[in-house]
């Protein structure tokens, strides 16, 4: 028996899709039959919003007037709420809201300064309740919300305390939302990715990337296009029966 993953009909947005894990999220997700909104945090004519807009044309040119972009800080409430008028404006309801915004500031307790502590808790988890909160004002009953956590969430990583302090609200926010959301029909996970092979990885000397994958039982690196999947998966009705999960993407992860 051969089964597909058709989303046709169905509207998504995915926050921080201009590049890396949210632009292979968009492009799965549209592959897949759906409308895709790609978010990014603002700044006319700025690399961010070029590399939006080129996610954009890639997939109308696959597929016309399937793909939008919105520009919009996820850790304003005020930008987010208008963001969410703006998709129901131009396409109306929601039915798949995937939080995959985020930011690094990485640094030991020690010297972490109390601009990096809020700034990474107010984007990686605040831009997740916001786009929730607001997001749950226009998404259909029987939608699905991914928020993207982290492994850093479990294994506690050194220089990563705002980081995965923050990845590990998500997670404890998507059981709690999974709860409150269950008599809409609508289904809330988390996807826990591992060490993934993205453009950021790239300034990686290849010594550290041969000890990190020495720390994973299929000894490579994963994918953004698997992180994708896993989304693609937790949207679809094949997880019609799975709610409030984490699911680590980690390739075996060691530590």
């Amino acid at each position: 028996m051969s089964l597909t993953i058709d989303l046709s009909g169905r509207t998504a947005l995915v926050t921080g899709s201009s590049q890396g894990i949210g632009a292979e999220i968009a492009r799965t997700l549209h592959g897949a039959g759906a409308r895709v909104v790609i978010n990014h945090p603002g700044g006319a004519g700025g690399r961010v919003e070029q590399d939006a807009l080129a996610v954009r044309d890639e997939l109308s040119a696959a597929r016309p007037d399937d793909a939008l972009v919105v520009a919009a800080d996820v850790s304003d409430p005020a930008a987010v709420a208008a963001m969410m008028r703006e998709v129901e404006r131009e396409w109306g309801k929601l039915d798949i809201l995937v939080n995959n915004a985020g930011i690094l500031r990485d640094r030991s307790i020690a010297r972490m300064t109390e601009d990096e502590w809020r700034s990474v808790l107010d984007v990686n988890l605040g831009g997740v309740f916001h786009c929730c909160k607001y997001g749950l004002e226009i998404l259909n009953d029987g939608g699905s919300i991914v928020s993207i956590g982290s492994l850093a969430a479990r294994m506690g990583f050194h220089g990563q305390a705002n980081y995965a302090a923050a990845k590990a609200g998500i997670h404890a926010l998507s059981r709690v939302l999974a709860r409150e959301c269950a008599r809409r029909g609508i289904r809330v996970n988390a996807v826990a990715p591992g060490v993934i092979d993205t453009p950021m990885m790239a300034r990686v000397s290849d010594e550290a990337r041969a000890q990190l994958a020495a720390s994973i039982a299929m000894r490579r690196l994963g994918t953004p296009g698997e992180v994708a999947s896993a989304v693609l998966f937790l949207c679809s009705p094949l997880a019609s029966y799975i709610t409030g999960h984490v699911l680590e993407v980690d390739g075996g992860f060691m530590g």
